[in-house]
């Protein structure tokens, strides 16, 4: 995405700090109370404060945009078409926005708050080696400005460990509720996950610091909008669309441990590439993200990459494929993104039956797998689906995981795999002090 905010300036800082510790000290600085981080390969941005904001609840969509009062409508349909119609409303010639989208969105009967972006009033952007600072507001720009100049950054405590190896029995029966309503013939798979409290006030900026420096995210991301803070680091892309209308999803089904020494590695690895109930997973993942690709792409243009290629994820090895396509002519990037959500790899197929089950069986799931998303006025999208992440919320923390439920999953299987991918963050929660 380009830079879209209008500014008085636009300084260019050459900086010897690692983007990481960048983004750490402007999240933590206590100059903007909602920004959002988000990293892809190459590229970190801050977006700090609010010129605009979106907010999508199950009843009424409500935007503030600059020079207007606060709005609020009801909306039916597809959440997708009310954030498309809101955003094409925007009375700015240029921007960017950033926020969240919550899994709830995806359900027939959808409650609570399903959505928040704002437009930021000040972008930070770090690519190669250099530090962008663009917004509306000069005062801003001066002070992130002279922030970036000290050489002291944001203190990264210690980690807290949580240990992720409690709540086993509850889980477990409801995998086996999951294949009971399989056998049953009422859906082919369904992601279940568990919740997972952490017992103290946590310290989201230092957590988001030690949690990057051990994980192999496709997307990271550290955010605070309204109070609600969530940091993650997003083991596979929901979907990318560039302004000339190109969508590529990346699914990833099937899971093994990483990181137990080359050996042991090896041998998983091995495991994973030929265990027919973790194949049969991720191919059945993959059909799914090509019929919903050919609903708004060029049904010839849809194609897939790297089939079945092993992805080292921190803690956890998956089976990974890429799928792509062209839009449709008259097809926007919501679209693309309402075809996808919620990603497949964290519903279950077919999704709506999927998404009625992890609504009887789990409690309200919120931001995870859901979506964390940036889109901008030319098209543009990008959207990290919300996997190994922690949210906190009113002095409360916790961590959440799941796994894939097929025909053939015992369920001591599937909650080692729910400890495997929480180990990606449990470790490196960083308490509050």
């Amino acid at each position: 995405m380009s830079t879209a905010l209008p500014n008085p300036a636009e300084p260019v800082v050459e900086h010897s700090s690692a983007p990481l510790a960048l983004m750490a000290r402007l999240a933590g600085s206590g100059l903007f109370s909602d920004y959002v981080v988000y990293e892809r390969p190459g590229s970190w941005t801050f977006a700090g404060g609010m010129l605009a904001e979106v907010v999508l609840d199950a009843d009424a969509v409500h935007a503030h945009w600059p020079g207007r009062a606060l709005t609020s409508r009801p909306w039916t349909g597809r959440p997708a078409d009310a954030l498309r119609e809101t955003f094409a409303d925007a009375p700015l010639p240029a921007w960017n926005a950033y926020g969240w989208i919550a899994f709830e969105s995806a359900a027939p009967r959808p409650t609570g708050r399903l959505a928040h972006l704002i437009v930021p009033r000040t972008e930070v952007r770090a690519e190669h080696g250099r530090v962008t600072v663009t917004g509306v507001d000069r005062t801003d720009i001066e002070q992130v400005t002279k922030l970036l100049a000290k050489p002291d950054g944001h203190p990264v405590g210690e980690p807290s460990p949580v240990d992720v190896r409690v709540g086993g029995d509850p889980y477990r029966a409801r995998v086996a509720e999951a294949v009971a309503d399989i056998h049953a013939g009422r859906y082919q798979k369904v992601i279940v996950s568990r919740r997972l409290d952490v017992p103290h006030p946590v310290d989201v900026v230092s957590t988001y610091v030690r949690g990057r420096e051990a994980n192999t995210p496709a997307r990271s991301f550290l955010l605070d909008l309204g109070g609600f803070q969530a940091t993650g680091f997003s083991p596979e892309v929901l979907a990318s669309v560039d302004p000339a209308g190109h969508v590529m999803t990346q699914p990833l089904a099937g899971t093994r441990a990483f990181g137990l020494g080359a050996d042991t590695d090896a041998r998983t690895r091995r495991d994973l590439e030929t265990d027919p109930k973790e194949i049969y997973e991720h191919a059945v993942s993959v059909r799914t993200s090509q019929e919903e690709l050919y609903r708004v792409c060029e049904r010839e243009s849809v194609r897939v990459t790297g089939f079945m290629t092993v992805k080292e994820r921190g803690t956890v090895q998956h089976l990974g494929s890429s799928v792509s396509g062209t839009l449709s002519p008259g097809r926007t990037a919501w679209d693309a993104l309402d075809a996808l959500f919620p990603g497949v790899t964290a519903s279950g197929i077919p999704k709506p039956e999927a998404i009625e089950a992890v609504t009887r069986l789990e409690e309200r799931r919120g931001l995870y797998s859901g979506a964390v998303v940036t889109v901008s006025h030319d098209g543009a999208l990008d959207s990290a689906l919300v996997l190994r992440a922690l949210y906190a919320e009113n002095g409360r923390a916790w961590l959440r995981a799941g796994a894939g439920i097929v025909s053939a999953s015992p369920p001591d299987r599937e909650y080692e795999e729910t400890c495997e991918k929480l180990s990606s963050i449990a470790p490196h929660v960083v308490a509050q002090t």
